[in-house]
């Protein structure tokens, strides 16, 4: 004890100091700053969600006044195509864009053929996109080989116009399959999921209604978990967003 305290005595240094009053201020202060700091971006946070959902509604109510296509019109060209051409697919495909051309107009559509590899919820085809925009999409996609995936839970409504071909999807509980032939329509209902699977070779012009672009998500997945294909990805990302961007220039929701 004697020797500690004389320790002390010869280097006061070692004595430890009491926290000052003007350090307690600074540090009560940071602490109140980063309180505050907490709190206005909590209410900004919740003033901008609350902005946001007011308009998602306002604008969800309101969606038909966007769409420019008809699921009912679409089904029926797609089975005039089919009765006027059989199984020349390409021909199909053709009779379909040109009588669309006619109806909404050139300058929605994409007329020129772009097809690119699509993965999405484990299965593999190929697509052409003839329209895109934030309320619609509009594709012919399909494979020569078949395949077999999940649907997704969408926030759109999706039709399967099928061209070619045959398609089953399956619903957990039943123990059949449901069968869509050549010149039926798969309507698969916003937020709903199924698993797919198309024999052999099978086509179908797609059509989706709702909110397109958290779609996306569902669409690029695969290539970050699985296929690592970025040439594809960037080819769909550069298709869609010309097309998206040229419709918003257009006042095309």
């Amino acid at each position: 004890m004697l020797d500690c305290l004389f320790l002390l005595l010869q280097d006061p240094s070692t004595i430890p100091k009491m926290p000052s009053k003007s350090s307690k201020s600074t540090s009560s202060s940071s602490g109140c700053r980063c309180r505050c700091f907490s709190l206005k971006t909590l209410s900004y946070l919740a003033i901008f969600l609350a902005l946001f959902s007011a308009v998602y509604r306002y604008l969800d109510a309101r969606l038909e006044q966007f769409y420019i296509f008809d699921p009912e019109h679409l089904h029926d060209v797609s089975q005039r195509a089919i009765s006027a051409h059989g199984e020349d697919t390409r021909s199909i495909v053709n009779f379909i864009v040109a009588e669309l051309e006619q109806k909404v107009g050139p300058n929605y559509l994409s007329t020129q053929e772009e097809w690119v590899f699509n993965n999405a919820g484990g299965a593999m085809g190929a697509m052409y996109v003839i329209h895109a925009s934030i309320t619609e999409y509009l594709i012919i996609f399909g494979t020569a080989i078949g395949t077999e995936g999940h649907t997704g839970r969408h926030t759109a409504d999706d039709y399967f116009n099928i061209l070619q071909g045959t398609q089953l999807a399956y619903v957990p509980g039943e123990f059949k399959p449901e069968v869509y032939p050549a010149g039926s329509v798969h309507h698969l209902i916003r937020g709903e999921v199924k698993q797919y699977k198309m024999d052999d070779s099978c086509f179908a012009l797609e059509y989706a209604r709702g909110w397109i672009p958290p779609m996306l998500f569902f669409g690029y997945a695969d290539t970050f978990s699985s296929t690592l294909d970025f040439p594809t990805l960037w080819a769909t990302s550069r298709i869609t967003a010309r097309e998206m961007i040229g419709n918003l220039l257009q006042y095309k929701l």
